[in-house]
């Protein structure tokens, strides 16, 4: 199988951390390969805000222009390929891909994203990103004063509605059974006149994504506007760990300040590496995975 020049650096995703670093990387004349397969785990969220020049924008719209604005930087290319495999050589990596393609690269950086475990309850995976939201400063402003759900449980849910409650003061916990909230948490929800329900849901409804109301398993219903809900994940792929990069323990892959992971030549950025879920803090990371990467490369050139 034929094995491709070597690249300066291979970036594994191809949505905002990874367009950012791509260009860092292409306004320093490094040659990069981006590969990514089309798939962001925002793709059916309507508008994205909270980022300047761009607010209310569709994801799509601001990726397609990131992606058109990178692309004029000729050392950098984009394959639409998943990357399946990565291992250490003398000189970097080599990374194989699901379409048979082989690649080397003398640094990596990861802005491969996560994936949400959604519930297993009908219309939930419909609404995810439309009216069943997880940022408030993504879309809280949009559904702000209306009424207005959380999902979850325990300490997590708690520090939550402490935070939604901010948007809507017309705001019920839903733990989805039965409740693992202190007695201390519960009261003190309560004297905020936010309802604790714990029955258990099996549906989501719904029209085109835009959440009418929950129901549960005693076939009650329960109206709202908008559902928060902050689930767990796990690392789109499995490569960083492949190669001997540390995760948190909450299963984000550990970086220091400058994007630099556990192993020599790897960087990670965007949203596998924190919980802050952002645009901007995804372009931030990415910007600084790619100049971070560029100096590296420059340092290594320059002393040999």
């Amino acid at each position: 199988m034929e094995i491709s020049p070597t690249y300066d650096v291979i970036i594994i995703g191809g949505s905002y951390a990874g367009l950012s670093a791509a260009m860092a990387l292409g306004r320093a004349i490094r040659t990069v390969l981006v590969l990514d397969n089309g798939k962001p785990c925002n793709a059916q969220t309507p508008h994205s805000h909270n980022f300047l020049t761009q607010d209310g924008k569709t994801p799509k719209e601001i990726a397609d222009l990131a992606k058109q604005q990178v692309a004029k930087y000729e050392t950098v290319t984009f394959v639409d390929d998943k990357a399946i495999d990565a291992t250490k050589t003398s000189s970097g990596f080599q990374i194989s891909t699901a379409k048979g393609n082989i690649f080397e690269t003398k640094k990596i950086i990861f802005a491969s994203g996560i994936k949400d475990e959604l519930p297993n309850i009908e219309g939930f995976a419909e609404c995810w990103g439309i009216s069943v939201i997880h940022c408030p400063y993504c879309h809280g402003y949009e559904v702000r004063n209306q009424t207005t759900g959380i999902f979850g449980n325990g300490d997590m849910a708690y520090e939550f509605a402490k935070l939604i409650w901010n948007w809507s003061k017309d705001l019920t916990l839903f733990t989805n059974g039965k409740s693992t909230l202190s007695l201390e948490q519960t009261n003190m929800l309560q004297s905020r006149q936010i309802n604790v329900v714990e029955k258990e849901i099996i549906k989501v409804s719904h029209q085109n994504g835009q959440l009418e109301y929950l129901v549960f398993t005693d076939g009650t219903t329960q109206r709202l506007n908008a559902l928060y809900a902050k689930l767990g994940f796990k690392q789109s792929t499995h490569l960083p760990t492949l190669l001997g990069c540390e995760l948190s323990e909450s299963g984000y892959i550990n970086v220091d300040m400058i994007q630099k992971t556990t192993v020599e030549g790897v960087f990670a950025c965007g949203d596998n590496t924190n919980m802050m879920r952002s645009v901007a803090n995804a372009v931030y990371s990415g910007n600084m995975a790619g100049a971070i990467a560029s100096k590296e490369l420059i340092a290594e050139a320059f002393n040999n």
